[in-house]
């Protein structure tokens, strides 16, 4: 497979993350900006799926913008993604030592997690069927509403307090 064609199936697939409405709505409440997880997601990329390893200046060429960006520029943004993504880390791992993430004030962060894996299996083998029901749509649609909707409910701050 030629860099070009690697480098394009990235860059749509990259595309397809940041249009689809679940993602927009996960990243616009992350800790990370839109091009730290585009940065971590090329560097993840390129380490899973390629069976040579990509340098960081052709890595840095896989990035949506139609330049590219600097090595220099790659390995920056690569750098504050990975400690953004620490320091969340470290962030749950400290509000579960304090008492604050218990299991009950986790439970609907986990629930939203199965929905959002449920949603992409389904989506998954619907389009992996090439031949897309109706119906499948139609549930499709629903379970991305109400993933959207429970997602925007969880990401107020009132659904931080402790609950007793």
């Amino acid at each position: 497979m030629s860099d070009d064609t690697t480098r394009n199936g990235a860059k749509r697939w990259l595309t397809g993350v940041f249009s689809d409405p679940i993602a927009k709505s996960l990243i616009e409440n992350s800790h990370l900006t839109k091009i730290q997880l585009e940065t971590f997601l090329i560097d993840v990329l390129a380490g899973k799926t390629l069976r040579k390893k990509l340098t960081y200046e052709k890595k840095a060429k896989f990035r949506l913008i139609p330049s590219g960006v600097s090595r220099g520029a790659f390995n920056r943004t690569l750098a504050q993604a990975r400690g953004n993504i620490i320091k969340s880390i470290y962030t749950l791992i400290l509000l579960g030592y304090l008492g604050i993430l218990d299991t009950p004030n986790l439970e609907p962060y986990i629930e939203i997690a199965n929905r959002i894996q449920s949603y992409t299996v389904a989506y998954s083998e619907a389009w992996k069927s090439k031949k897309t029901s109706e119906e499948q749509v139609r549930v499709l649609h629903m379970l991305q509403n109400e993933i959207e909707k429970t997602i925007k409910q969880l990401s107020q701050p009132k659904e931080m307090r402790r609950k007793t």
